[in-house]
């Protein structure tokens, strides 16, 4: 599916820019690029530290387009895997053109928000999600804080609703470029087949998965024959494989139920557990792993 919208600022000339999207965790950045592209580019769920990858969604019209840099939150790390989030989130202010800075509309800008805001530049747009959920006075109040930056933009969105989108994409566009078409047409996302199911599955396991299980999960297909994909799911201590399993594979069953809900008619999920000791705290693993 191509998300298109309007038309550009300069007739005749094509026109692109790179955003990144920045913030604490949980503050419903892969969601709001989910819903400016149009489609689900990256996963979601409630616990913190749900993105692992730099992901790209590409928003496109006739004549330019805006490729989102959807990045993991940016948190005080306990592990290797952690920092390397961090760098991989921050290192994304060198490669962009644009900065989207979120903030939670129904919590208080606190250290996390400030610690982020000052690696960033004055022409940073702060993002206000989560509106739908917040009250009128909660909104205002989170401008007012958010205005202590001396950024460039303020805009109050939602994710969920929509609000306030409209007049976000609208700006973005009328601030980019000439240059080139960095993705064709037709693609919305420059994460692979494979990578995408892995994040499926990883994403179900969140959403069942209690404490401190979600974090010691990671995922990766290890077999692809379409119609069958084999997923191999790790977890970090043999006391937590039969957890994710379940009773009598329970879970298991209904992570492959739900993914499959999501991938074209006919696919065969086969998820596999095995126990890789401590891996988010071994460089050599992260690496393998893609993180």
């Amino acid at each position: 599916m191509t998300s298109q919208v309007g038309d550009s600022k300069n007739a005749g000339i094509y026109e692109s820019a790179f955003i990144t999207v920045l913030g604490r965790p949980n503050v419903g950045k892969s969601s709001l690029v989910n819903k400016i592209c149009g489609e689900k580019i990256a996963i979601t769920s409630n616990k913190p530290q749900t993105t692992r990858h730099k992901i790209r969604g590409v928003l496109h019209r006739s004549d330019a387009q805006l490729v989102f840099v959807d990045t993991p939150g940016i948190h005080k790390p306990r592990t290797t895997l952690g920092e390397r989030l961090n760098t991989k989130a921050v290192s994304t202010l060198s490669e962009i053109d644009i900065v989207c800075f979120v903030v939670d509309a129904t919590s208080p800008i606190g250290p996390g928000d400030k610690f982020i805001a000052e690696k960033l530049g004055p022409e940073t747009i702060v993002l206000v999600n989560k509106c739908d959920k917040a009250k009128k006075p909660q909104i205002a109040e989170r401008l007012i804080e958010a205005s202590n930056f001396n950024f460039s933009e303020y805009f109050p969105v939602s994710a969920k609703s929509g609000e306030g989108l409209p007049a976000l994409i609208e700006h973005l566009f009328g601030l980019t470029q000439e240059g080139p078409m960095f993705f064709p047409a037709e693609q919305v996302t420059d994460m692979s087949d494979r990578d995408y199911v892995a994040e499926l599955v990883r994403e179900q396991l969140l959403r069942i998965m209690q404490k401190e299980i979600p974090h010691s999960i990671a995922t990766r297909v290890t077999e692809w024959e379409w119609p069958r994909i084999r997923i191999e799911i790790l977890v970090e201590r043999e006391s937590q494989k039969g957890i994710v399993i379940g009773h009598k594979g329970e879970n298991l069953k209904r992570v492959g139920t739900e993914v499959r809900k999501q991938l074209a008619d006919g696919a065969y999920i086969e998820l596999q557990v095995n126990v890789d000791k401590n891996w988010q705290k071994r460089p050599d693993e992260i690496e393998r792993l893609g993180y």
